[in-house]
């Protein structure tokens, strides 16, 4: 039932009505939200500031009043939209960019239009309009739009600060790839187009940028400030045969954020290179490169590019390193106190090689970044040579990689050698000669951590015995092995109990047998994690220390499902089981483990 103080918000007479902060608040005092005269008092200090530009909601979510229906949360804007909508019997948008088609929605209206009404296109289909405002009782535009456009509108109501914020951006993009779309040509043939682009981003450094290159530069630093805002750990700009792809990696999972004319994606390409000293020219080859640049919050952040040529083009992946990272404990990185003993207990060894495996986007850098950041102290010598350096960190000495220079992993490491080193990282072990090395190094007393690329820690001992590293060479020098993934962490706003379901859990765990939680949780979906129902990864590890038992096994034919079983029966936790006690802590789902995880093999 639509209360009274509801039906003479609507109750809109014959010409727009802006909504009043009065009405609204008369609404909050019939649920029980304000008293009358916390309602009074805050009218009277709104007509003392003057401040009327300012949107009725923006003014009262400032007040930061408590929400007596939930207990512990405030009337934050968010809140009080939903209500607005509910009051106004209007459907409520919450608003993702990432889900909004903004080539499209910046075509519907002119930011002028928008502007003055407050108004914009969310939704755009071949017979409706969705048009989100937070005037819901302005309807003066309505005829007029829904006469030009020949669509049928459909009002919702939205957040009035991001509806803002979003009509600015959106707008500000469209205006700068149209105008750099004119500038440098349309259509397929656009070859000469986009080498004159470029060629303005290089002449463009002595001097004040012209149009077109200011458009690129503005296209740019939407792109990188949005990764920031939306917590993005790449960022992949991918050519094809008309629009690019532009899409963002977001806690693991990659999310189409923008399509781009294929010339003004090559020309934002072409700008990232010369930021970061890539030969801008020279289309043939892979490239990589490093970029620093600041976040919204004026931190400075890393960026590590790569450029890769396709079919249509070059595709250019930026790895976004958050230097928080290595000032986070292990435990925030997904240690449990089992495996940050057995880990510590592993670089705590004087001389000796630790390996880290998994996958590409494992974790395996921001594991070994954060150990030497805890080991390089003012007495120990740490140098690193890397392909590319991940993170730029004063506490090592870094190297990289040059393979135009004949300086590779071995080379590198014979270098690194003659500097006295006390500890030593090689960002992997690709080959025989590398892992000589690295093992050379560990018999003359010195730490070695590097990574290899397995599924899980015992396959690490057959892979150096495939490289041709023999076993008597491994039995020496080999402390340990780690293989991690990643796990997406629920939400902690809006995850959900559930009920645990006994067969996934047994797929889960198998083949062992634990007890089935007595409460698990499930991914729900609200503002904070945007509506994914996660927010954040943390590591699951399987660390494999390196026994007495374990070396009698490794042999030019070892058997890896011997050394598992050895493994296991020492300690070793699964991968799988690493991920059912986070499960069973809270932490994640069974479905987000099983999804990251190998299948554990057997006991």
């Amino acid at each position: 039932m639509v209360s009274a103080a509801a039906l003479k918000l609507r109750a809109a007479p014959g010409h727009d009505r802006p909504l009043d902060l009065r009405d609204f608040l008369d609404l909050l005092v019939e649920e029980g939200q304000l008293t009358q005269p916390e309602l009074e008092k805050l009218v009277d200090e709104r007509r003392g500031t003057g401040v009327n530009k300012q949107h009725v909601l923006t003014y009262i979510a400032e007040q930061k009043l408590q929400d007596k229906r939930r207990p512990g949360h405030m009337l934050d804007l968010e809140a009080l939209s939903q209500k607005l909508a509910e009051y106004s019997g209007q459907a409520y948008f919450r608003i993702d960019s990432l889900n909004i088609d903004a080539a499209r929605v910046t075509q519907v209206m002119s930011f002028a239009f928008a502007q003055r009404h407050r108004i914009m296109a969310v939704e755009v289909n071949d017979q409706e309009v969705t048009i989100a405002s937070a005037e819901p009782f302005i309807t003066s535009w309505e005829a007029g739009l829904s006469h030009i456009l020949r669509k049928t509108i459909r009002r919702v109501v939205a957040n009035p600060l991001e509806l803002q914020r979003l009509t600015t951006e959106l707008y500000r993009l469209s205006t700068s790839i149209s105008y750099a779309t004119s500038k440098g040509g349309r259509g397929r043939s656009s070859g000469p187009a986009i080498t004159n682009l470029e060629q303005m981003l290089e002449l463009g450094k002595g001097k004040d940028p012209e149009a077109n290159d200011q458009h690129i530069v503005n296209i740019v630093d939407w792109l990188l400030q949005y990764a920031f805002e939306q917590r993005a750990s790449d960022i992949h700009i991918e050519p094809r045969r008309e629009l690019g792809n532009i899409r963002f990696r977001i806690d693991g999972v990659l999310y189409t954020i923008y399509q781009f004319p294929i010339q003004v994606l090559s020309a934002v390409t072409s700008r990232l290179k010369a930021l970061s000293r890539m030969n801008v020219a020279d289309k043939r080859r892979p490239q990589d490169g490093r970029l620093k640049t600041k976040s919204p919050e004026g931190n400075e952040v890393e960026l590590r590019l790569s450029t890769m040529p396709t079919a249509f083009g070059e595709k250019l992946v930026m790895r976004i390193f958050d230097p928080d990272v290595l000032l986070k404990s292990f435990s925030d990185l997904g240690f449990g106190a089992e495996d940050l003993a057995r880990w510590q207990q592993m670089t705590s060894k004087k001389h000796g090689i630790i390996l880290i495996t998994g996958p590409t986007g494992s974790g395996k850098t921001t594991t070994l970044y954060s150990t030497l950041k805890t080991l390089a102290t003012r007495e120990v010598n740490v140098c690193t040579i890397e392909d590319p350096i991940e993170m730029v960190e004063s506490s090592f000495n870094q190297m990289q990689v040059q393979e135009n220079i004949e300086l590779d992993f071995a080379s590198g490491v014979k270098a690194l050698l003659r500097q006295d080193p006390d500890i030593i990282m090689i960002g992997e072990i690709r080959n025989l000669e590398t892992a000589q090395i690295a093992i050379q190094a560990a018999l003359t007393g010195h730490l070695v951590f590097s990574s290899l690329h397995t599924n899980d820690a015992p396959s690490a001992v057959t892979r150096l015995i495939e490289l041709g590293v023999p076993s008597y060479l491994i039995k020496a020098t080999l402390i340990g092995v780690v293989a991690q993934r990643l796990v997406r962490v629920l939400c902690p706003t809006c995850k959900k109990e559930a009920e645990p379901d006994h067969t996934i859990w047994q797929n889960l765990i198998a083949p062992w047998q634990t007890t089935v939680p007595k409460h698990v949780y499930e991914p729900v979906g609200c503002l904070d994690c945007r509506e994914t129902g996660f927010k954040g990864r943390q590591g699951i590890y399987e660390i494999m220390q390196i026994s007495d038992g374990l070396r009698a096994l490794m042999d030019s034919a070892s058997d890896v499902g011997k050394l598992r079983q050895q493994a296991y029966r020492e300690g070793m936790c699964s991968l799988r089981l690493s991920g059912a006690q986070k499960v069973a802590s809270g932490n994640t789902s069974v479905i987000e483990v099983l999804r990251v995880t190998p299948e554990s093999l057997g006991h």
